[in-house]
């Protein structure tokens, strides 16, 4: 049996080296590995039982018939213990009798140059497995199995490579076949290496314009919710200033009565005051709150605050936006509109018993800190990416307006829900 170590370890190191490739390409269906370590102990008794009762006769071609045999074996009796589909499971096996004739030819032929060629070839059969190992666990494995998903696209010219393959194995003594079809099978190594390059390459541009064309979708899906929350904080900031104008001409008319009133007080002439007075009893109109040096975002916050107060909600607001920004002063404004009626809204939904607040602060040292706090009710919750729920059609635009001022200025938004408060941050 000693004469026979070599081929039997080369052999040996063949189906372990074989197995691992499958398993790499392959998507395995059970975490436990003992069954997998079972299924491959069973095929390399088997396949080293049948090896070797040929290595005694010296009859290598039909080792190399029965290495064949058992690859179909194992494809059959291996596949229930992967996930992969029939066809992306055949498009794996194909492609791992390719890499096996591919290495089975290069390990004999570069075998002379190593000093001892028995245990040359096994060492090269060895290495060049490995070698493919690592590249598709460390490199190809991700898009490998895209091209598992593609598998009609890519499988006729892999069955084209295999045949070729064999039929430079057939016909004849394996020994004498493999060194009189050198020049071509080496062609042929060469051709299957650029065709599954070619595979992987072309589908990782295809990958990559896809997901440039996608990020492009939502960029513009993006820009089209900026543009109708700047379209509506526009609205709201005309009848803001419209507003404010009439307090302001309001106060100036309230100028001009005082004066009127004192004068007639001076004189002495009581009674034209008093009339005076009857005639204007009527609520003085109420001026625009200052809550921040920036004109744009205090009216926006002005608004809410003015609608929360109305709510009979209690607000704490302390802000310093300074009058300069260095983002857009309208679309800061927007997502402040965005994240308090968002919290209007939480407010005004709560159960019975449960007070309503709401508190807003914004400090500025350096970047600008936003941070919003209000009652929320007990279903409020966040997905997986941190976002808050929508749980009614046609709502969720202002948190994706959020999202998307955050994207687009790079700016850090976290949102938390603990204890029936719903608090956003937004730091700029």
């Amino acid at each position: 049996m000693s004469e026979h170590f070599p081929d039997l370890l080369r052999a040996l190191v063949t189906d372990v080296m074989l197995i691992l490739l499958l398993c790499t390409m392959a998507m395995p269906k059970y975490r436990d590995k003992r069954i997998y370590i079972a299924a491959t102990a069973l095929i390399l008794a088997a396949n080293l039982g049948a090896n070797y009762y040929f290595y005694l006769n010296g009859d290598y071609t039909a080792v190399f018939y029965v290495d064949l045999a058992m690859l179909l074996v194992i494809a059959i009796v291996m596949k229930p213990l992967f996930s992969d589909s029939v066809m992306q499971w055949c498009f794996s096996y194909i492609t791992m009798i390719n890499i096996y004739a591919a290495i089975v030819f290069l390990s004999y032929y570069f075998r002379a140059v190593l000093p001892d060629p028995e245990y040359g070839n096994t060492l090269l059969r060895f290495l060049l497995f490995a070698a493919v190992i690592l590249a598709f666990r460390r490199w190809v494995s991700a898009l490998y199995r895209r091209v598992l998903d593609n598998w009609p696209v890519y499988i006729l010219p892999a069955t084209a490579l295999l045949l070729c393959f064999l039929g430079h194995f057939f016909g004849g003594d394996i020994q004498q076949m493999l060194t009189d079809n050198g020049s071509p099978l080496f062609l042929l190594t060469l051709l299957g290496l650029s065709i599954y390059v070619a595979i992987v390459h072309s589908l990782k541009t295809i990958t990559a314009q896809y997901r440039m064309r996608e990020h492009h979708l939502v960029i513009a899906a993006e820009r089209q919710y900026l543009q109708l929350a700047t379209t509506g904080m526009a609205a709201r900031l005309q009848l803001m200033e419209t507003a404010a104008l009439q307090n302001s001409r309001a106060a100036h008319d309230r100028r001009h009565f005082n004066h009127v009133l004192q004068g007639l007080l001076e004189r002495g002439q009581t009674a034209e005051a008093t009339a005076l007075l009857r005639s204007e009893d009527r609520p003085a109109p109420e001026l625009a709150r200052v809550f921040c040096e920036n004109p744009v975002v205090n009216a926006a916050v002005s608004h809410y605050a003015g609608l929360a107060e109305q709510a009979g909600i209690r607000t704490e607001i302390s802000l310093e936006v300074p009058a300069e920004l260095k983002v857009d002063a309208l679309a800061l404004s927007m997502v402040v509109s965005n994240l308090m009626e968002n919290a209007l809204q939480a407010c005004t939904r709560l159960p019975e018993g449960q007070t309503p607040y709401l508190r807003f602060i914004a400090r500025n040292a350096g970047r600008l800190l936003l941070e919003i706090e209000n009652s929320c009710s007990a279903d409020t919750a966040l997905d997986d990416a941190g976002q808050p729920v929508v749980r009614r059609e046609g709502h969720g635009i202002g948190s994706r307006s959020v999202a998307a001022f955050a994207k687009t200025h790079d700016a850090e938004l976290l949102y938390r829900v603990e204890n029936g408060s719903f608090r956003v941050r937004l730091l700029i």
